[in-house]
């Protein structure tokens, strides 16, 4: 995979009040009778009958490497004025691409898919007079985390807060939390005003529901200030129908398309043809410019399979490869690129995060990936919330991640590997909607009975402290109780805010205590975060009673984890491997603390129904 020459795409001002326009539109010759030419205007002007948007013919060229290339260059500020426009001004303008073809006529509204900035619906902008973001003084300091050490937060940022600094006043919260990265769902333009984001059409900026170059940026450099790395969600196995590579083709009827195509699996959207040079290009170079520009951690590559043609292949696999060596050169240039750098001989801290749901374990093994989601342990927790009895077993290999490898060697580089442990991401009911809905007219608007949140804490404890990526889904320490439909448009276009006031009601208050308790935990007991796990499998005396208990050990430190999903309390033995004081951690309480206890020495131990005690030797 090759960078392409960003610096001749899209829109640039070369000089004060120049711009330049530069678009690859392969297949597209002039020799064949096509012209192409840029509409643009003020964003003021647009919703306005005084002065319409100025047309500029584009001239052809052949690029070496992509074929037809087309572009221009405007005098924007020297262009004669019109009365009552903002034409000239310094400002955000919008534009447009039209093509015209000598057998499908005129093809107006063609987006530039290498916009850096957006308008409304599919319109592409630029800032006139725009002037680059100063990074904080502390960017050249920050070190994205080590992944063993990583707590994930999900959000979706129109969810999450009304706007970018509304988001931004909320990180230092999410620090105190005891989160320290967050999982930003995509930000790319879509054409949409309500949108998950999952059908791209543009690649290389910020849609403008949430602003400007300049506001992402800013947000990113408040999060590393607040010590939160930024995964972002990045869109590349499909794309939408108004994509400009799927639109203009389409409507040029042309039989083939030059970047989509059949690849892999389709399960979404328009499919991405990696096969294609110029397609694997394009979306190296997104990821580029997200690392370069905009200093993200690193990506959550969401529906691999759509891209995934195995581990020596086109699509996902080599993106990744090509990404990380990408990066790893970058290290030695210095700047915000040594956040990457973890010393000599340690694999770079660049996250590369695969939603690989087909094949977890499979994707961790064979390519630079080195944390990815998996649904086992959310499965097996479904299956548990139905019947606590009867699947805890499974829950228990899955908080361990049977199966997932723990590193893996790349050209010689070994590299630490981890699977995400959750039960709620964007995807998913509230985990409280399994143990009731409230009925409401719309079935859009159902949501969990919240009286019932009780019942989520063991699940929340366990997914806290076991192996892997503790990932928590935005409101989720508040028993946010959302319900989202398995299928349907309803799943997308439906806005769920984070309702704050859950903040301050009681069964709030209570799920965020629970949740500090065990990241605090999990942030100074390394056993959590990197030590040995241990599922006490034994159904007769723990499983068939509800319970499930698992330990975590490193270098002299033992805790045990003893969950209780039934609805009374239980008393159980347990035999403690090394001897010692044993003191509760989740409450402390003096009547739970285990002193000088013998090693293997029998010792009953007490779990209140629907939650747990974690205790650490001392």
């Amino acid at each position: 995979m090759n960078l392409l020459p960003m610096e001749r795409l899209g829109a640039h001002e070369r000089a004060p009040g120049q711009m330049a326009f530069g678009v690859l539109l392969p297949w597209v010759s002039a020799a064949d009778g096509n012209r192409v030419a840029v509409k643009i205007i003020h964003e003021r002007d647009q919703f306005l009958r005084t002065g319409g948007s100025r047309e500029f013919p584009l001239t052809h060229a052949t690029d070496p490497t992509y074929g037809d290339f087309w572009s221009t260059e405007v005098e924007i500020r020297a262009s004669p004025q019109t009365a009552g426009t903002s034409w000239g001004q310094p400002g955000r303008y919008v534009y447009r691409y039209v093509v015209s073809n000598p057998n499908v006529g005129v093809l107006d509204w063609v987006a530039d898919p290498f916009a850096r900035e957006f308008g409304v619906g599919k319109l592409s902008a630029f800032t006139l007079g725009y002037t680059p973001y100063v990074w904080s003084a502390g960017e050249t300091g920050w070190k994205t985390p080590r992944l063993s050490d990583l707590v994930i937060y999900e959000l979706m940022l129109a969810e999450f807060a009304p706007d970018l600094d509304a988001a931004i006043e909320r990180l230092p919260y999410l620090a105190d939390l005891g989160v320290n990265c967050l999982e930003v769902m995509p930000v790319s333009n879509v054409a949409l005003t309500v949108d998950w984001g999952f059908l791209p059409i543009g690649y290389f900026g910020v849609d403008e529901r949430f602003g400007k170059r300049s506001d992402f940026q800013r947000f990113v450099d408040a999060a590393h200030q607040c010590g939160l790395a930024v995964l972002l969600d990045a869109v590349y196995g499909h794309t939408s129908t108004q994509f400009p590579y799927s639109d203009l083709y389409r409507r040029l009827q042309y039989r083939e398309n030059p970047f989509l195509g059949a690849f892999a699996k389709d399960y979404f959207g328009e499919s991405t043809d990696f096969n294609r040079p110029f397609t694997a290009d394009f979306f190296h170079t997104v990821n580029q410019h997200w690392l370069e520009v905009y200093h993200v951690d690193g990506f959550r590559y969401d529906c691999v399979p759509n891209y995934w043609d195995g581990p020596m292949g086109a699509g996902y696999a080599n993106l990744v490869y090509t990404t990380y060596q990408t990066a790893k050169r970058r290290v030695a240039d210095g700047g915000a690129w040594t956040r990457f750098d973890a010393g000599p001989g340690e694999p770079l801290r660049l996250i590369q995060c695969a939603e690989q749901l087909e094949d977890p374990e499979g994707v961790l093994a064979q390519t630079y990936t080195n944390c990815t989601w998996q649904n086992r342990t959310l499965d097996a927790a479904a299956r548990v919330a139905a019947a606590p009895h009867r699947h805890l077993t499974d829950l228990g290999f899955a908080f361990g991640l049977a199966g997932f490898p723990a590193s893996a060697v790349h050209d010689g580089e070994r590299m630490p590997k981890l699977g995400l442990q959750y039960i709620e991401t964007h995807d998913h009911s509230r985990f409280v909607c399994r143990f009731g809905t409230l009925a409401s007219d719309n079935d859009l608007l159902r949501e969990g009975d919240r009286a019932q949140w009780y019942k989520v804490q063991p699940f929340v404890i366990g997914t806290l402290l076991a192996p892997g990526i503790p990932l928590l889904w935005q409101g989720q320490e508040l028993a946010e109780n959302y319900y989202v439909p398995d299928s349907g448009m309803g799943r997308v276009m439906l806005l769920r805010p984070v309702r704050w006031d859950y903040f301050y009601d009681a069964i709030g208050r209570d799920m965020l205590s629970l949740v500090r308790r065990c990241l605090d935990l999990r942030r100074s007991a390394a056993e959590f975060r990197t030590g040995s796990h241990y599922f006490y499998n034994e159904d007769a005396r723990y499983q068939s009673r509800g319970l499930l208990l698992f330990s975590r050990a490193e270098a002299g430190r033992f805790s045990l984890v003893a969950l209780n999903f039934s609805d009374v309390e239980q008393t159980v033995p347990f035999w403690f491997p090394e001897a010692g004081d044993y003191v509760e951690q989740l409450h402390g309480h003096p009547w739970d603390t285990r002193a000088e206890v013998a090693a293997l020495s029998e010792q009953w131990l007490t779990i209140p129904p629907h939650y747990g005690r974690v205790w650490r030797k001392a």
